[in-house]
């Protein structure tokens, strides 16, 4: 197989990737805070992540893969000002933080599973890891950091090459210039929370006794926590959106040099995959407007499709989404879905060609720094090259499907019909007044074949005639 190359945030260049220990590649992913819904903007990292796992699988390295779940920690910026974004959600929604969490995490596993995306060997909450977390921080607190009222605080000058990560490090720290909130009495603008202690009269759901008071952890420690508690001190690749780029993992790393005493930054590569944007808005499920997996489904369009979607673009760039695109993906969806029944429907027959050409193809573009969008028009040809025998392109469409996670070996005409959540008809009527309409028209009944059109666009459903993949129907928006 070809070598696996990496885009490494840390050294700015693509890497090829060699494993610490061959027998164990580990890879730690930044997971979700669950105080509200995934947007798809965050489920694209996912996307991303779980391609780099499928393609470092099916080069044949075994896999150990976190994805950790922030419930608890994570302030209403990504740095140190706000409030925790738990506490808030409870308060406004008054109800009990715990069963909060609980809820959304289900939501987003369900979420993970609706995407054909694997669940990782962990999905450790940072709840279960406080006290870790606080015996990591009494470990450093001598050497990195210091106090004050609202708790500990990482001294950032205290480890080399602070910001490095972000292209930062050789920047002069200013207030003016600084990526963090103002917190009265920092030693350094870029300095952050090790331990926020719970205010005098703060009402708090979540807060445990520590050396520095009654509190909760920093957010960026349970990263560092549970990234050394199942992968160890040095580890494969760490993952993440450009966004913890800037702040959250620079201080990962600032954690773990302190921690281990030296300048090794944990993980060996730091991947991050780039935004998704709704035309000229960045996505954010903070302002509490934002499209979610459920949103499309609504409006008739399978998760899978949102899937290919993120696969047509690279994970470092900006990817913008737009429903008309959304359709265009489903669209080369299911003439994949018919090609490959069609395929299935011939008998076999002696090969002329090979179907190895199109995975070392395969091979070559995902190699590449993971780059799927490459992949996508060598499934085109390879489905379509009348030379390979029906029997041995599908048997090639298994390492595709590997790759891909799109599962087209078994996917169907039928599990692409979504039905729009305003949609009053189900698909076995859908059928049989598709049947009447024929009957209609076959009669020239050209009165009844158009109330039954008619009636079904108002049920939901556009009827499509003259489409040439033959799919009778498909959800009306």
């Amino acid at each position: 197989m070809t070598p696996l190359t990496l885009f490494n945030s840390l050294s700015r260049s693509a890497e090829t990737f060699v494993p610490i220990d061959p027998s164990n590649v580990r890879v730690y992913s930044c997971g979700p805070t669950v105080y509200n819904y995934a947007h798809i903007g965050n489920l694209r990292a996912y996307v991303f992540t779980d391609t780099l796992s499928r393609v470092l699988t099916w080069k044949g390295w075994p896999l150990t893969h976190v994805i950790n779940i922030t419930d608890v920690g994570h302030l209403t910026s990504d740095a140190d000002a706000g409030d925790d974004k738990m506490e808030a959600a409870a308060k406004r929604a008054g109800r009990d933080i715990w069963a909060i969490a609980a809820y959304y995490t289900q939501v987003f596993k369900q979420n993970l599973d609706d995407l054909h995306i694997r669940p990782p060997t962990h999905f450790p909450l940072a709840t279960d890891h406080v006290a870790e977390m606080i015996e990591w921080g009494r470990a450093i607190e001598a050497k990195h950091c210091y106090r004050l009222p609202d708790g500990l605080y990482f001294d950032v000058t205290t480890v080399p090459d602070y910001g490095r990560l972000a292209g930062h490090a050789a920047e002069p720290w200013s207030p003016g210039e600084s990526r963090i909130g103002e917190v009265a009495g920092k030693r350094n603008p870029a300095d952050f929370a090790i331990w926020r202690t719970s205010a005098p009269g703060e009402n708090r759901q979540m807060e445990w006794d520590s050396p520095w008071g009654r509190g909760a952890p920093g957010w960026h420690l349970e990263c560092s926590v549970m990234s050394k508690r199942y992968l160890g001190a040095r580890f494969d690749i760490h993952t993440g959106g450009i966004d913890h780029r800037e702040i959250h993992h620079p201080n990962e790393i600032a954690q773990n040099q302190a921690h281990g005493c030296t300048a090794d930054p944990g993980a060996a590569y730091w991947l991050h995959n780039n935004w998704l944007v709704e035309r000229d808005s960045k996505m954010s499920k903070s302002s509490g407007d934002f499209t979610r997996l459920q949103t499309l489904v609504d409006r008739g369009y399978h998760p899978l499709s949102y899937r290919l979607m993120c696969l047509q673009a690279h994970y470092r760039s900006e990817m913008e989404f737009a429903w008309d695109g959304l359709a265009a993906a489903q669209t080369r969806l299911k003439r994949w879905v018919q090609a490959v029944e069609g395929l299935r429907a011939r008998p076999a027959t002696a090969s002329k060609g090979d179907a190895d050409a199109y995975l070392a193809q395969l091979d070559a573009a995902v190699s590449d720094d993971l780059n799927t969008a490459r992949v996508l028009p060598v499934l085109d040809a390879m489905l379509a090259d009348k030379a390979i025998a029906p029997q041995d392109r599908i048997a090639a469409l298994a390492a595709f499907d590997a790759v891909l996670g799109l599962d087209l070996a078994r996917l169907t005409r039928a599990d692409l019909r979504v039905r729009p959540a305003t949609a009053t008809i189900d698909a076995d009527a859908i059928a049989t007044r598709l049947a009447e309409r024929k009957e209609a028209r076959a009669a020239k009944d050209f009165e009844r074949s158009d109330a039954i059109r008619d009636a079904l666009v108002a049920a939901g459903v556009e009827v499509m005639d003259g489409d040439p993949l033959g799919w009778d129907w498909r959800p009306s928006l």
